[in-house]
């Protein structure tokens, strides 16, 4: 799966989805797509990344009191 990162815009490859999706979690495994050469994984802070199109992540995925 690839997120962009919001300030640069660089899309990053997230190596650790099961980070991802758990709202407990504030930062997820990836490695940055920017270059020629494959970059050393890297951790992310989830607050840091959108989707591709511009779109927010899920609040279940980094509010672990989504619920309440």
């Amino acid at each position: 799966m690839y997120l962009k990162d919001k300030i640069n815009g660089d899309l990053i490859e997230i190596l650790d989805t099961g980070a991802l999706f758990d709202p407990c979690r504030d930062e997820v495994t990836g490695r940055m797509h920017a270059g020629e050469e494959m970059q050393d994984p890297a951790s992310y802070p989830k607050t840091g990344l959108v989707f591709p199109s511009g779109e927010a992540l899920p609040r279940c995925w980094v509010d672990p009191k989504y619920r309440g």
